[in-house]
């Protein structure tokens, strides 16, 4: 499959997904109150210092949690719902290879996160006065982007480690907070203890939202913004691998359907 092919396959698949998702009502009010919820708890809390600082930090991993918040409740339901609506059998039969069309529906699923992650920066600033004066834009710019692919492959993977489970939904609901609380959302990795950081550091957003705070304060962030990339590639091999050991023993043993 050439490259071209590659992207229109990947852009449309995203586009018709995105179309579907913003058709569901549920999930619409989700994503659009969920975010708000977790933000004003964190910024109630972090007010309580009076630290400026400590709010914008509490801020920036508030706004961006909301990706990971809708990649870990809709991404890890993603190959459950296609085997709901008996779509999974032909999307592992047809000549696509079966990891584009999952990739591109996990990028349906982190636009929908970048949507809460405006309209949370946007409810912080007008209810509790936040301001981002980010210093460097076009280093944030790239740091979020960054951090966004790293959500989506992290959702892949997610994604293609759950779809033997019936309950995958409640699966990748279950680690919805440990991983903000590992990456560094909320609380700074230092914190920590010393054997949970070197685990902190293997998951791509911790470094995705590291590159966006130095980003925002006018630091260098371009060392972490490396580092997410070439973490992020190698869990997307990773991913990759792991969906065709799934599909050859979900061939082999007749069990793709769970029926």
């Amino acid at each position: 499959m050439t490259l071209t092919r590659v992207i229109r396959l990947v852009s449309v698949t995203t586009w018709m997904h995105l179309k579907m998702l913003n058709r569901s009502v549920y999930e619409s009010v989700l994503q659009a109150v969920w975010p708000l919820f977790f933000a004003t708890t964190a910024l109630l809390m972090y007010r309580i210092t009076g630290d400026r600082e400590a709010l914008t930090y509490a801020a920036l991993g508030a706004s961006t949690m909301t990706i990971w918040t809708a990649v870990s409740s809709l991404g890890s339901g993603i190959l459950e719902r296609e085997r709901g609506l008996g779509t999974l059998e032909i999307l592992v039969a047809s000549p696509t290879p079966f990891p584009l069309s999952v990739a591109a529906i996990v990028l349906a699923v982190s636009a929908v996160g970048c949507y809460g992650m405006f309209s949370t920066f946007v409810w912080e600033h007008l209810v509790f006065g936040v301001t981002f004066n980010v210093s460097q834009p076009t280093a944030f710019g790239v740091a979020a982007l960054v951090t966004v692919f790293s959500f989506a492959t992290l959702g892949f993977l997610l994604a293609v480690t759950v779809v033997r489970y019936r309950e995958a939904w409640a699966l990748g609901n279950i680690l919805e907070y440990p991983v903000w609380l590992v990456c560094g959302f909320l609380v700074p990795v230092s914190l920590l203890p010393g054997w949970m950081r070197p685990l902190s550091w293997l998951l791509p957003p911790t470094a995705g939202m590291e590159a966006v705070r130095r980003a925002a304060t006018g630091e260098n962030p371009w060392g972490e913004i490396a580092a997410c990339i070439v973490a992020t590639a190698l869990f997307c091999l990773i991913a990759v691998r792991l969906t065709g050991t799934i599909l050859r023993s979900a061939r082999r043993h007749a069990t793709f359907s769970l029926t």
